[in-house]
């Protein structure tokens, strides 16, 4: 869940404002993912070359109890995320939380775009060990921390909301180039 002083990028569409409400609303399933990771998630299963036929069900934890309209509103933002990555120039606009300053802030989407490949590691795994795939993946990886808050990069204090700032500018440009890679187009 994100904390209250990150807010969404008021320019979102009125789409993701509902699906945000329903996410953050007492009716939505206690476990399920909030707006910013869903769409890294979301992301991440577009991404994925084979079908993740699971991933609502990981995302809502238990998508039997969603309503049809938040389905569709998941939908809707999954097929449009495959329509940007598909395209001959592809101009991603992920869903990233906003700080009060104004910066974006990356890191509930990269978790969740990391647990959209825990669901089908083997392509990641591969692409991941190329030069070319680790490099790529360098944005969305630096944003990840031990369970005691820590980088897994081994980032200083003083080097890290500069880095992931840097590391955030980069993911709407690095992930179609991921998206292409896995398909080896």
């Amino acid at each position: 869940m994100y904390a209250p002083e990150q807010q969404l990028d008021p320019s979102m569409s009125d789409n993701l404002f509902e699906l945000d409400a329903y996410l953050q609303s007492d009716d939505s399933p206690a476990n399920c993912m909030m707006l910013s990771d869903l769409d890294g998630f979301l992301t991440a299963v577009v991404c994925t070359p084979t079908s993740i036929p699971n991933w609502a069900d990981v995302a809502f934890g238990a998508a039997a109890s969603v309503p049809q309209r938040i389905m569709d509103l998941t939908t809707q933002r999954l097929e449009a995320i495959k329509a940007t990555l598909s395209s001959a120039t592809p101009v991603l606009e992920p869903v990233f939380w906003q700080a009060p300053e104004g910066h974006a802030i990356a890191m509930d989407w990269c978790e969740g775009f990391i647990e959209a490949i825990k669901l089908n590691p083997k392509p990641w795994d591969e692409f991941g060990q190329s030069p070319h795939g680790a490099k790529l993946m360098l944005p969305i990886l630096v944003h990840m921390f031990d369970d005691d808050g820590n980088s897994v990069f081994g980032l200083s204090e003083e080097d890290i909301d500069e880095s992931l700032a840097v590391a955030g500018d980069a993911i709407p440009q690095v992930v179609p180039l991921i998206y292409r890679g896995l398909r080896g187009l």
